[in-house]
Order: C-alpha cells, then structure tokens, then sequence
C-alpha cells in the first residue's frame, strides 16, 4: 500500500494530463510541457510525466500493460497468495491430525 495521499482529485490529475497531450506541440518537447503544465498546478513533474505515460498506456498509443489489466493481475496474485497459505494451513493440520490418530491408535 502507498504511505502517500492523493493531494489532487482524479479530475484534475486527468485535466493536467490531457493539457500535456494538447499542448505538447507549443512547446520544444514533451518534458517542458510537462514542467510548465505541473508548475502550474503545483505537483512535480515526474509525477505528472509518469501519469502521462501511463495515459499513453492505457489508450494504446503506448506499450505496456494497461491499469485495469495490471489491477486485475494484482487482485489474482493476492488470492493466489492467499490460497496457497490456506492450502499450506490445511497440509499441515492434516499432517497433524493424522498423526494424533495414530498416536491414538497405538495405546
């Protein structure tokens, strides 16, 4: 989990994605749109540079795995995380029963 929060709304975070792509062509290079656009609204312009590309991604014109896919592949890692601790729980409360078992059976 990110320590971090949020400081902008989606919505603006969009908006100053969107003024990248736009005035991209205004400027020498995307890296100055980018440190213009992100002076104005006072986040920094790596952040905005990484939203961008991941913009770029999620629309196609980029490669790369797009944000719902890797949502999707986060979630399935989780529960696969998760039902491999419970099927180790299982082996090893099975191992132990069957051992009481036989230890009943002995005496």
């Amino acid at each position: 989990m990110s320590k971090t929060t949020n400081k902008f709304s989606p919505e603006v975070r969009e908006r100053a994605v969107r003024l990248v792509l736009d005035n991209e062509g205004q400027h020498g290079s995307r890296w100055q749109a980018v440190t213009s656009i992100s002076a104005k609204i006072g986040c920094a312009p790596q952040t905005l540079n990484e939203r961008v590309k991941k913009a770029e991604v999620d629309s196609g014109k980029r490669a790369g795995i797009p944000t719902d896919m890797a949502e999707k592949m986060k979630a399935l890692e989780r529960e696969n995380r998760e039902l491999r601790q419970a099927n180790e729980i299982l082996r090893k409360a099975s191992a132990y029963f069957a051992m009481a078992e036989l230890d009943r059976r002995s005496k």
